[in-house]
């Protein structure tokens, strides 16, 4: 598949008509029945954030009796996605999902455009009266997993691959930090940055310097890249923990463990604020450790059982709000050579 942009799909909802007369909520009138559109900033076959954004998109039928459509392959350039913002909001959508924090500006400024329609933006951080930030709580995950490899490593090296330097995964590899320093204040952490969340050769390039350098687990919070780093792990026989999916179960003589954070679950509750007349503007709404399907820690089975314990304790923790995550990381950075 080929991200060239504009590229428009439609999908009407699934629920048959039996089944609309049999569910007692549908029976009273909505006032918004009319399609929520969608702007993607990268490739809906990502195999990480982006395509999982796509499939909660496509989740929204049959939560609710509403149609969706979208566009993707948009690039994560401030003009390019506001022109694909403007887009949908002068359609006949009764609100536009613009997903990703890179789009949190684009999105601000199309709001104010465009002030009779709705948007939200997934893992944004602004807002306005008409636009709205739903956020899934990815850095509680990657915390956990930080600590789980903190335990696991033998090294002490661990490992951090990301792409863009945007907020959401600013937070998340303090998150990643702050959570192995917990279990393992001894440990090291090499944390890159590359500038691309897809090339998967750049990807195997710093997992193997980062290999090189003595990581044992590498974090990979990247898209289409992930598989360079897959394949830098193979290689090695080096171990690595995934995010968004649960990658323990595609590959688990790959990945020990997962962060699963599913901005899609955000996607289809904004859908269903939205068609329950409950989703409003300048508003921040947060999913943690408190919705497991959106949010958890997967561990291997081969995984110890200690550190099994410990994280289920950490987890219990968590939702009990004792654990405080850090915002910013103030360590080194990884350059490989």
């Amino acid at each position: 598949m080929t991200p060239d942009f504009p590229r428009r799909r439609f999908l009407a909802a699934s629920a048959s008509a039996a089944a609309l007369a049999a569910c007692s909520r549908w029976e009273s009138p909505s006032p918004e029945r009319g399609p929520i559109a969608a702007m993607f900033p990268g490739r809906i076959d990502d195999g990480g954030f982006i395509e999982a954004g796509y499939r909660g998109l496509m989740r929204v039928p049959d939560a609710v009796p509403m149609q969706v459509t979208y566009v993707d392959g948009v690039p994560p350039e401030a003009e390019a996605m506001k022109d694909a913002l403007r887009k949908l909001a002068a359609s006949d959508a009764k609100m536009v999902i613009a997903f990703g924090g890179q789009a949190s500006e684009a999105a601000q400024r199309v709001a104010w455009e465009f002030p009779e329609q709705r948007f939200t933006v997934i893992q944004g951080f602004l807002l306005r009266p008409n636009l709205a930030v739903y956020e899934v709580l990815q850095e509680q995950s990657t915390w956990l997993a930080g600590a789980a490899a903190g335990m696991l490593t033998k090294t002490n090296v661990v490992g951090h691959m990301s792409g863009l330097r945007v907020r959401p995964g600013l937070k998340a590899r303090a998150a990643f930090a702050a959570g192995l320093a917990s279990t393992n204040p001894r440990a090291k952490l090499l944390t890159n940055f590359s500038g691309s969340q897809d090339d998967a050769a750049l990807a195997k390039r710093i997992a193997l310097a980062q290999i090189a350098a003595g990581a044992d687990i590498i974090f990979t919070m990247l898209n289409a890249g992930r598989a360079g780093a897959i394949e830098a792990c193979r290689e090695r026989g080096v171990k690595q923990i995934g995010n968004v999916r649960d990658w323990v179960a595609a590959m688990p003589e790959v990945f020990v463990a997962s962060a699963v954070a599913d901005g899609g679950f955000a996607v289809v509750q904004a859908a269903r604020d939205l068609y329950d007349s409950m989703w409003s503007g300048d508003r921040t709404k947060r999913f943690g450790l408190y919705y497991p399907e959106a949010v958890r820690l997967v561990l291997a089975p081969g995984v110890p059982e200690p550190v099994k314990a410990r994280v289920a304790l950490l987890t219990q923790e968590m939702v009990a709000g004792t654990i405080k995550i850090p915002d910013e990381y103030a360590g080194p950075e990884f350059a490989p050579a």
